[in-house]
């Protein structure tokens, strides 16, 4: 009885989670991060995505069929960790929990920023803890007024990048006024569409993995979402077409409209760019509130994310169990705030770290989102190995063809990005790896001292 009290409520719908993963990947990745991928690859910055969403759509297919063969599931880690061992799964879970407090740490002074542009006298910590405290308070709400507030925040940001597409095709398309329509010359017309080499579009793929990571927490909505056998598939499917759609054509209409190389040093999103270019008044004004509600968006699905993890390890006993008390709103309070803490610090710390905190935030982050995408797939590939007696309701075509591409180009990026991506980064990045690996390991030897 006490077990049935402390479980998460399955309130959450397709419709729920299917814009939440919007939330979390429709973030300062795609209107903060746009401009350093743009100058990294030029229009071959198209490519990048393209390739991102391939291997995002097989990554999440192979989610989605394990989650419909284990209905039981809560969390990634009871997924793994059933086909490839305890370690994975604990890896898993704790660089997923990392990545989440990390990007929710960087978006937070990011959200700042932008409400300082209406209120430049306010102190950018008054700011991101003003930010930080209203998401805390949003999660600490019912799940399903959460996946309420997340639904229609996402919805909007859905909304203007569907307004920022159709006015974008008539500014390239159509003559009117002063203004000649563009076409599509400005993609080769400067340097080529390649204009940095190989070496450009290998560089820009950390920001396009890193743009698309918050898809995969679909994966954690498991244990809140009704009937995860039928919905998972479902929103998986209408999540990915919406994501490649939303990324692939507004960087279609950017890199056509502007040349690339007067995207990056401009201090306004090239969102903002193209609005002006449009004529409507308060263009600037109009983005910069898309952005804040896109980053806030995107910190309510981080913290939601975090704090699952964390209720999901308190419940096996690998943490505190104060950790899986829940509210009378059936929400892990504790566990929030935990994360809300470490936001707090992680706030302070970007403060003083100065302007390029994002930018080394961004490159650890994208190392994690490559990693998690690697272990889901390598686990979708002996997952029929470990289940092959058990029918399945979603079956993923073409196994394990499309897993296998995926786990080859991950791998392919991964040893790219090592390679041209900053010491510092990687040298953190890894320390932190480093560190999860050797409490993993003196935990098991603290339980065989225990036994």
């Amino acid at each position: 009885m006490e077990r049935d009290k402390q479980n998460l409520q399955r309130t959450m719908t397709s419709r729920h989670i299917t814009m939440m993963a919007l939330g979390g990947a429709i973030g300062a990745g795609l209107f903060k991060g746009s401009s350093a991928a743009i100058d990294m690859a030029g229009p071959s910055v198209l490519l990048a995505y393209l390739i991102g969403g391939i291997i995002l759509l097989f990554v999440m297919q192979g989610l989605a069929e394990m989650a419909v063969r284990n209905s039981n599931a809560r969390t990634f880690r009871d997924l793994v960790q059933s086909i490839l061992g305890k370690y994975p799964a604990y890896f898993l879970d704790w660089i997923y929990w990392k990545m989440w407090v990390l990007n929710i740490t960087a978006e937070s002074v990011v959200a700042a920023i932008f409400i300082q542009y209406w209120l430049p006298d306010y102190p950018i910590w008054i700011l991101a803890l003003s930010v930080s405290v209203l998401v805390t308070v949003i999660n600490l709400l019912s799940v399903k007024a959460f996946a309420e507030t997340e639904y229609w925040l996402a919805l909007i940001k859905i909304t203007v990048i569907i307004v920022f597409i159709i006015a974008g095709f008539i500014l390239l398309l159509v003559t009117f006024g002063d203004h000649t329509a563009v076409g599509f010359s400005n993609l080769t017309s400067h340097g080529g569409f390649f204009p940095n080499g190989p070496t450009g579009l290998i560089t820009a793929m950390l920001v396009v993995i890193y743009s698309y990571g918050g898809t995969e927490i679909i994966g954690v909505t498991l244990a809140e979402t009704k009937n995860p056998e039928k919905v998972v598939p479902k929103a998986v499917r209408s999540t990915l077409v919406r994501i490649i759609s939303f990324y692939l054509v507004p960087f279609l209409i950017i890199v056509s409209l502007i040349p690339w190389n007067e995207v990056n040093g401009v201090p306004e999103s090239p969102f903002v760019m193209v609005f002006k270019m449009i004529g409507i008044p308060g263009a600037d004004h109009i983005m910069n509130a898309v952005v804040l509600l896109a980053i806030i968006s995107s910190m309510n699905s981080g913290l939601y994310g975090s704090s699952r993890v964390l209720y999901t390890q308190a419940m096996d006993g690998r943490i505190p169990k104060v950790f899986s008390k829940l509210s009378k709103k059936k929400v892990p309070v504790y566990s929030i705030l935990l994360c809300t803490s470490v936001l707090y610090i992680g706030v302070l710390i970007s403060l003083f770290a100065g302007s390029k905190t994002f930018d080394f935030l961004m490159g650890s982050l994208g190392y994690t989102v490559l990693c998690i995408w690697l272990i889901i797939a390598i686990a979708h590939v002996k997952s029929r190995k470990k289940q092959p007696e058990q029918t399945s309701a979603y079956a993923v075509k073409w196994f394990p063809y499309t897993t296998w591409f995926a786990i080859i180009a991950l791998s392919a990026i991964l040893i790219g990005i090592i390679f041209t991506t900053s010491i510092i980064v990687t040298s953190i990045t890894l320390a932190i790896y480093i560190f999860i690996t050797i409490t993993y390991v003196f935990k098991g030897r603290l339980h065989q001292n225990e036994a």
